[in-house]
């Protein structure tokens, strides 16, 4: 059968771009600045974006044959596209761990939340906070929780020197300081 009479199921973008998954058995831990921050993404998807898009699509679909019409077939798309992003949020939002690293007892280890200055064996020295995954961001210095650096960072104290493996190999880091903030 020719293409052009094929209908494209709906569920098709889904599969394209498949989100960062918690691994199973495991919290969806995440910093109060990280939930508040997909809240915002939630409430401006919710009360901005997809109404407008709505508006578009109706104004689209008044204009006649829906076939060829660019405003409304992109309009379309783009509302499962917002439709998926809230159904991800709402899902993350509802299973969210909150941590408040101002509430952590034990400030000489190294917890979920913690900032952590580390220095290589080269004597460079990086800062990292580690995050839940929804927050995680090399280039700012979080860290997903899951990560093989946070993993090895966790349960560890200053002074202490961890090893873990990196795409460059194993590598031996010492841990300099560990703040809560």
């Amino acid at each position: 059968m020719n293409k052009a009479f094929v209908k494209e199921s709906d569920d098709a973008d889904e599969e394209e771009a498949p989100e960062s998954t918690i691994p199973a058995g495991t919290k969806n831990y995440m910093t109060v600045r990280g939930h508040a921050a997909l809240r915002a993404e939630f409430e401006h998807l919710v009360k901005v974006e997809r109404p407008a898009m709505v508006q578009v699509v109706s104004w689209a679909a008044g204009n006649g044959d829906r076939s060829e019409n660019g405003d409304y077939i992109y309009g379309k798309k783009r509302l499962r596209e917002i439709d998926r992003r809230i159904r991800f949020l709402t899902k993350r939002l509802e299973s969210a761990v909150i941590v408040d690293p101002a509430e952590q007892q034990n400030c000489e280890q190294v917890f979920f939340a913690a900032t952590v200055t580390v220095c290589d064996a080269d004597g460079t020295e990086a800062t990292y906070q580690i995050v839940g995954i929804d927050e995680a961001n090399a280039m700012e210095g979080r860290i997903s929780w899951i990560s093989p650096l946070a993993r090895a960072l966790l349960k560890a104290r200053e002074g202490d020197t961890v090893r873990f493996d990196s795409p460059g190999g194993l590598r031996e880091i010492d841990i300099l300081e560990i703040r809560y903030e």
